[in-house]
């Protein structure tokens, strides 16, 4: 498969990237008219090359320079691997050299290059003086190592090198995650005649072929991939790495902007909270909690207030653990880079990792250990903190693969591990933690037994009422409860939860009322005294009446007609044969008749044909009935 890498111009405007990626690729990577005619990029530019003996294929993108567009160079720094930092032989190290460096050390861009334009504007004195200059500029930097190559746009001097050093460094880097869910930020929507609305981006992670379903959030809008284009070549198939065009199919270019992002469908959830790690450049002010500033990521953009934990400000050079809250909802995972920006004026100060893109709730004063292992731990010790603070609500193994930067299989191997640990429970997709599952059985149980001492002539809780009483106390899913048959000294029974020793109360006391009201209805015949009746007469509580006529029900000798009206079994089999007798002589039934039949009032005999007619007995046609009985 071809290894594809991408390359990033940074530096001061009018330095000479654009010129210099012309140069090196026979393409102009600026493309609006604007730009051609004040000669300077406005926006990013992109443009590639390719190394036939090694099948590697280096996109490039073109940063604009120019300090009132850092926004449109961060939209397209997001996916760099490496990096050519841009210093004019005629100008030096200028104020946008500075913060571009910083933003890309603050992306943790991990290689990259020197290169000193416009060589042919300045003697060799000047260039050794330029040189010296760049190597202490560079310094403490992840690039002070690099090369410091000068060439020339203009003559082509050391272009070769240069193109020599781009390979060398990009053999070298790491492959981003194919094996990972589809993930590419939009940094251009525009429409071709012919094929309609076309997005392009970086692919993060993953990968996608034509026909592929696709959601972009956070609109939430669904699409199909109707084409593919990587680097200028149309393909079937484009691969985590590579510059991405997607033609989509039945969407409206209005419907989308960049700083969107294409995803596998319904693996991923937008926010607008973050906890993170952040890293201050020296350079910054201070920085209060509650304070507003730029937050960016991938290619997206947002205000947000920044709320600092444990301490109510930050100092230049520190870093800590925060959160944002943005105004807007943005698409990234635990491990994405991201950068802040001054409310005002505009100035790059600092940026980080995300820790966490789903937050749960804390204090500003708890404790961070959960942050910390979000920072430096293990992938496995990762999702176990996650599903941890998830508690009864758990988390599907597919939310997780969209919540953690990570390879599918490495998920999975690692959510396998801590199973077989008994650390995490699995049912199904559901991952719960040990600790939730302890904290459930412990509240379950002892819910339980409080209901049984409250309702003693109740089989057992409604699992209804169960899932309310959880919800009350902050759960947002009933996802735990698949978990009750695990839970040994429980038994759910139906919809019916008890625990596993409870007995319905069979007192002498019980089982006389019991008698007492099997007797009564039978001697009442088709005339049977309602619920609330029946508690009169004997003097117990409606509640406790209704359990006990729960319980003849459930136990075959009472036949429930409604809510209030019960008939012994007895009776009800004898209406039956009363009503085989009827029928074995006519063909229909009239209310009149029925009444008649059972020798008892219209007060009766409607809840009870009404009770037949439910339950396919009898077949209601107009004012008459029909005998549905063989």
């Amino acid at each position: 498969m071809n290894k594809s890498v991408i390359l990033g111009t940074a530096g001061h405007i009018d330095h000479g990237k654009s010129a210099l990626v012309k140069a090196l690729t026979g393409t102009d990577p600026d493309r609006l008219k604007e730009e051609k005619e004040r000669g300077i990029t406005i926006d990013i530019g992109f443009a590639s090359l390719y190394y036939p003996s090694d099948d590697l294929t280096v996109g490039i993108i073109d940063v604009p320079g120019h300090e009132r567009l850092i926004r449109n160079m961060l939209a397209g720094a997001g996916g760099i691997d490496i990096v050519l930092m841009v210093i004019a032989a005629d100008e030096g190290i200028m104020p946008q050299s500075r913060e571009h460096l910083a933003i890309c050390e603050l992306l943790k861009i991990k290689a990259g290059a020197i290169v000193i334009t416009k060589a042919d504007l300045v003697d060799s004195d000047w260039i050794e003086l330029i040189t010296d200059e760049a190597k202490e500029f560079i310094k403490g930097t992840f690039l002070e190592n690099a090369d410091i190559i000068p060439v020339s746009a203009k003559t082509g001097f050391n272009l070769e090198t240069l193109k020599e050093k781009i390979r060398a460094l990009a053999l070298n880097v790491k492959p981003k995650l194919i094996d990972g869910l589809f993930r590419m930020p939009i940094d251009r929507v525009f429409t071709l005649k012919g094929f309609g609305t076309v997005v392009t981006g970086t692919a993060l992670s993953g990968t996608i072929s034509l026909e592929s379903p696709v959601e972009i959030l956070p609109t939430g809008i669904s699409s199909k991939v109707r084409g593919l284009q990587t680097h200028g070549r149309s393909v079937e198939k484009a691969y985590a790495g590579q510059r991405t065009g997607i033609n989509l199919q039945g969407i409206d270019r209005d419907e989308l902007k960049r700083g969107d992002v294409v995803v596998s469908p319904q693996r991923f959830t937008p926010t607008k909270i973050i906890d993170a790690k952040l890293d201050l450049l020296p350079s910054s002010p201070i920085v209060k909690s509650k304070s507003l500033v730029h937050f960016y990521t991938g290619t997206s953009e947002s205000i947000a207030r920044i709320i600092i934990y444990d301490r109510e400000e930050i100092m230049p050079g520190e870093s800590c653990f925060c959160q944002y809250r943005l105004q807007l909802p943005v698409v990234t995972l635990s491990g994405d880079r991201y950068i802040i920006r001054r409310f005002s004026p505009l100035e790059t100060i600092g940026g980080g990792q995300i820790l966490d893109s789903h937050p749960t709730k804390r204090k500003r004063n708890t404790a961070l250990n959960d942050l910390i292992i979000f920072d430096k731990g293990t992938l496995a010790q990762k999702i176990e903190t996650k599903v941890n603070r998830a508690k009864y609500d758990g988390y599907r193994i597919s939310e997780v693969e969209g919540l953690i930067s990570g390879s599918i299989s490495e998920i999975k191997n690692a959510i396998n591990q801590l199973t077989m640990q008994g650390i995490i429970i699995k049912n199904q997709d559901n991952l719960f933690h040990k600790d939730s599952l302890s904290s459930f059985k412990e509240a379950l149980i002892t819910m339980l037994g409080n209901f049984h001492k409250l309702n003693p002539l109740k089989s057992g809780l409604p699992k209804e009422e169960l899932k309310s009483a959880f919800k009350q106390e902050g759960s947002r899913s009933n996802a735990i409860f698949s978990l009750i048959p695990q839970i040994s000294e429980v038994i759910l029974d139906k919809d019916i939860i008890r625990l596993r020793d409870f007995n319905i109360s069979s007192s002498d006391s019980l089982e006389d009322i019991k008698a007492k009201i099997l007797k009564t209805l039978n001697d009442e015949s088709f005339q049977p005294s309602l619920k609330n009746e029946l508690a009169s007469k004997l003097s117990i509580s409606e509640q406790d009446t209704a359990d006990i006529l729960k319980l003849l029900t459930k136990s075959g000798l009472l036949v429930r007609i409604n809510d209030s009206m019960y008939i012994s079994k007895q009776q009800f089999d004898r209406m039956i044969e009363l009503l085989k007798q009827f029928f074995s002589k006519k063909q229909q039934m009239t209310v009149a008749e029925f009444r008649d039949i059972l020798n008892t009032t219209r007060k009766y005999a409607l809840p009870l044909l009404e009770y037949l007619d439910s339950n396919k007995i009898t077949l209601r046609v107009g004012e008459i009935r029909k005998f549905m009985l063989k």
